[in-house]
């Protein structure tokens, strides 16, 4: 997915622009980077490759050669950014969360226009090059931003630092976010408010989607009022936001254990112990503790000096061998005993079916999985929150391909909780991972505990259901 840190003060900003982007550090493991602006030394930029190391070691470093009041800093699932840019609207830097699934349709369009591309990575058009050359068609910042809503198949959220502010601008439909932070001579924008408290900022709100704000140490200037439509991304909650993270004022670790206390109170399953799956089961696993009334224990932990999220490497066989490792089982915890394990979500199911085995191994009796969100039925076209290149990775795809011969057949009815397909498809998933049971939790209840209306959060995910943005932007489309 990715994560971004911008922060303008009256001091110099190196200290909080390093801690404020490190707090995005679980959103993504490709590439990092920072910019800052000196009024004397202009712009200074340095992106390093994160795939063999962590933000913090690759750039503390080299701290004391960012200077300046203002900076960008940029965890990123995709291309090197910063992008440094020299225009008719002036000198700027720009980072982004996106996912562009037009991003060659807009690049020959805008060769036609004899523009060109020269940030290239593994020979791939850079995403945030193309979002920056995007901005720099219009008449103004507002005016090009505008041109991304307009342009992109997918999501953008960017910041751009020019000389004299820092420009934040939301997704069109809010599928990701920005939260904006403020203490005595210093405003923040990021993708998690975790990174706020520890440097001294208070959240101040949420951006809302296509949402254009100016923020300077004085304060912030709201360039583009919201749009009504909005379509945050409901996995922020499930698996990839931080605990103590909040995003539309509703705290991550509070829906996920109000999830599972939901889903805990409806089971009718016998077991002994309940335990969650590090790091995002664990506040469901609580839950559903408290729920289902039998007791919370760690029957597996997480190694966590080493080993990083297993989702996040490129290489599918990394990424088993980064599950494999990465958890250690308590055999006293399990030996004989009917465990509850609690899980975010089924993708590909490599991770769970080697948990299930470690498990009998170490000696439980009994098995049984209980997952916080809908089963996984079709691949996410706005946010990059898994590895995933083809909807055939999902475990859901393979099982209705071997059960219906074509993997797009009857989508509806087996992402329709209860239907004949949907119980089908849900059992063939726990024999193939070897368990003694799985339940997922229903869309009602995740939309029930996220606690904002189904229309305002995107589920496209579970039940295929998807928004556009009209590239109408009119007074009736923003929010009073």
């Amino acid at each position: 997915m990715g994560g971004f840190f911008g922060t303008i003060s009256k001091k110099e900003c190196a200290t909080d622009l390093f801690y404020g982007t490190d707090y995005n550090s679980h959103l993504g493991t490709k590439r990092a980077g920072i910019v800052t602006f000196d009024k004397e030394k202009g712009f200074t930029r340095s992106i390093h490759s994160l795939e063999r190391d962590y933000f913090r070691s690759r750039f503390e470093g080299e701290l004391e050669a960012f200077k300046g009041n203002s900076g960008l800093g940029i965890i990123s699932d995709t291309d090197p950014q910063p992008i440094l840019v020299n225009s008719h609207l002036g000198r700027y830097a720009v980072v982004t969360v996106a996912k562009v699934n037009n991003l060659r349709e807009i690049a020959e369009e805008l060769k036609e226009k004899r523009m060109h591309l020269s940030e290239m990575s593994q020979n791939n058009i850079n995403q945030t090059e193309l979002i920056a050359l995007l901005v720099n068609m219009g008449d103004t910042f507002v005016d090009g931003i505008n041109l991304i809503f307009k342009k992109v198949k997918g999501s953008c959220s960017l910041l751009v630092l020019t000389e004299d502010g820092i420009i934040a601008a939301r997704d069109a439909l809010g599928r990701t976010p920005i939260i904006l932070g403020r203490k005595d001579g210093a405003y923040a924008a990021t993708s998690e408010s975790t990174s706020l408290p520890n440097l001294g900022y208070d959240i101040v709100r949420n951006v809302g989607p296509g949402e254009i704000v100016k923020i300077t140490a004085e304060g912030e200037e709201v360039l583009q009022k919201p749009f009504s439509r909005c379509q945050i991304c409901s996995f922020l909650w499930v698996y990839y936001g931080f605990p103590v993270s909040e995003y539309e004022g509703i705290n991550a670790e509070y829906v996920r254990e109000t999830a599972g206390q939901k889903m805990g109170e409806e089971d009718d399953l016998e077991a002994d112990c309940v335990c969650g799956i590090p790091d995002s089961g664990v506040g469901f696993a609580l839950g559903y503790s408290d729920g289902h009334k039998i007791p919370y224990k760690r029957a597996v932990l997480k190694y966590t000096p080493t080993w990083p999220r297993s989702f996040t490497p490129s290489k599918q066989s990394r990424r088993q061998l980064v599950a494999k490792m990465k958890l250690i089982p308590n055999r006293a915890i399990l030996d004989n005993q009917r465990v509850v394990f609690c899980d975010d979500s089924i993708v590909r199911g490599t991770q769970l079916r080697d948990n299930v085995k470690m498990f009998f191994d170490y000696g439980a009796r009994e098995v049984h999985a209980r997952i916080s969100c809908p089963p996984l039925v079709y691949g996410c076209p706005f946010v990059g929150f898994t590895a995933s290149k083809s909807e055939m990775e999902l475990l859901t795809r393979q099982i209705i391909q071997d059960f219906e011969g074509d993997a797009n057949k009857n989508l509806e009815k087996y992402a329709t909780t209860d239907t004949p397909e949907y119980t089908r498809m849900v059992n063939e998933i726990g024999k193939r991972l070897g368990l003694t049971s799985v339940k997922f939790n229903k869309i009602e209840t995740l939309i029930d505990a996220i606690g904002l209306p189904k229309d305002r959060v995107c589920t496209h995910c579970f039940d295929g259901t998807s928004y556009e943005f009209t590239d109408t932007l009119t007074e009736e489309e923003t929010a009073e």
